[in-house]
Parts: C-alpha cells; structure tokens; sequence
C-alpha cells in the first residue's frame, strides 16, 4: 500500500477550536496519578476502529477570470483504520473542486466550465483540479499507542476510561494540566479530548455517551436543539465557542458539533473562523464524520462519496 498523508487544511481547523499537536508526553503507565483501575477491556468489535470522513471547505480565493468569478469547494476524505495493538492506517483522496452555489455554477459555465486551475481570479498561482485523484492510503508512525489529552494510552486503557461524565472529565482535567496548569488551556484541551471520544477512538459506548453528556458542562459549550448534518442525519447540535477569547484577539473560530444521541457518535463539525471579526476562509469548513465503527475491511484507498 502507497503511504498515507493527510492534507493540512482540515488540520489547521481542528487547531482553531482547540485542538493541539501532540507531543508524546507519558501516558498513565508512567504517570501514576493518572493510572486506569477500572474493569477489563472487552474484545473488540472488529480488526480495526474506522472512521471515513468528508471535509469540505470554500477555497479561500476566487477563481475565474474577468467579470466570471466564482468560489469553488475543495472536498477531501480521509479514512483511519485503528488496530486494538496500535498501529494505524490512513487513507486520503480529493474528489475534485466543485462550484459552491448555483450562481457560482453559472460563473463557472461562462468561464468555459474548467476542470483544471493554474492561478486564483486575482492572478496567484495555485494547482487544483475539479477531477478525482488516485489517493493514497498507507500506514501511520507511531508507538503503538493512542493519543487523548496529550497522553498516551493503550487500546486496555481507553476501555478502562471513567464511563460516568464527572469522572471522565476530572481524569481528561488531570491529564491536561500535566502540560499546562493554565485553565483557558486545560478546558480547550478538555473540549477537544472529548469531542475526540465521539468517534477518532475505539472506546466503549459507554465511556462515548459520558463524553457526550460531559460536553454542555464545559465552558463556551452550549445545546443548541436538534438539527440535520450534510448526510441529511438528524441529531443534537452543540456550539463551541473558543475559550478565553477576547473582542481584541485576530482569529477566532467557532464549531458546532452535531451528535447522533443514540449511537453516541460525532455526525459532523462544522467550524466558521473569523479574522478581525470578518470571515476568514482558511480552515473554514464542515466535517461530515460518514461511517465510525468497527470493521473487519483491510485498509484502501478511500471511495469517491
């Protein structure tokens, strides 16, 4: 299989809300404060924990030429496969740019309908294509561990995670403030952390739908009420508004989760930025999580949507 890499746009976003690199710090084996006592973890439900997932995003300049200008979408998926022993996969293919409305559609027939760009309508260089690729698919470094809250645990001790909402969350806090003590960062790294057991980790249900019940309970978290995502899915909606941000801070970005309640699994992110209180497309765009479960499929080039 061809390596996988995973473009950084969808990567910056993630940033914005609250998301960090991870460092590799000790994981709980090695931080006694933060050991795991709870029950055994149970078998797994599948060769691997996969997740496939549609990025979208507006393509930050204009394209076209002439009074035919016109904004474009810049879709990709990415695939993760997760093996209970830590090793990873990932897969990532464009399905082509594509006119964001329908007058942009109109725009683009005026401009000759072009399936190829070499420069933005302003004259910047830029490559991209309106026509799939082949993608690529390929395993990931790493220890043969997997990443929460800036730790490092094996596939035993995210099933032994808290399962009730108070103590998922003291245990993500602990976690958290061995890095930093700073509260704005500590319920940034919280918030993130447990949008992440929605659906990137192989953890029980139980421990999802605690994680679920223990987002509203974090600071800029609010229900919003039920609404649809991209797939036409029903579910619950949850905004996120960046913590500690101030009218003076330049780059702002805002999610809102939606959450199928009762498979206690993330549907889509959906993250609007701004840049000194204007919109700020770069890292702009909905995340569509299509499928997050178990499966027995080897690793592929992920499909066209």
């Amino acid at each position: 299989m061809k390596r996988g890499t995973v473009p950084v746009r969808p990567l910056i976003a993630l940033a914005a809300v609250g998301a960090t690199v991870l460092l590799g710090l000790p994981g709980p084996a090695r931080t006694p404060e933060l050991r795991l006592t709870g029950a055994a973890s149970a078998p797994p439900g599948g060769a691997y924990w996969h997740t496939r997932e549609l990025w979208e995003e507006t393509s930050p300049r204009q394209l076209g030429g002439g009074s035919h200008r016109y904004w474009v979408v810049e879709p990709l998926v990415t695939e993760r496969w997760s093996a209970p022993d830590g090793r990873s996969w990932v897969g990532s293919r464009r399905p082509g740019a594509y006119p964001k409305s329908a007058a942009d559609r109109e725009s683009w027939r005026r401009d000759g309908s072009p399936t190829k760009w070499t420069r933005t309508a302003d004259g910047r260089p830029l490559s991209l294509s309106g026509r799939p690729d082949k993608g690529s698919v390929g395993p990931e470094r790493g220890d043969g561990s997997f990443a929460l809250a800036r730790q490092r645990l094996t596939y035993d001790e995210l099933q032994r995670l808290p399962a009730d909402p108070d103590g998922l969350k003291s245990w993500l806090t602990r976690a958290a403030r061995v890095q930093s003590t700073k509260e704005t960062f500590v319920d940034s790294l919280v918030t993130q952390a447990l949008t992440s057991l929605l659906h990137e980790l192989p953890v029980p249900k139980e421990v999802r739908a605690a994680a679920y019940r223990a987002l509203p309970t974090m600071p800029g978290v609010r229900v919003k009420g039920t609404a649809k995502d991209g797939a036409g899915r029903t579910g619950t909606a949850l905004s996120i508004d960046p913590v500690g941000a101030t009218p003076k801070d330049a780059l702002v970005a805002r999610s809102t989760l939606i959450v199928d309640a009762g498979a206690m699994v993330l549907l889509a992110d959906d993250v609007r930025a701004t840049m000194d209180g204007k919109p700020f497309l770069e890292g702009t765009g909905t995340r569509t999580i299509l499928q997050a479960g178990w499966t027995d499929a080897a690793p592929a080039v992920p499909a066209l949507p």
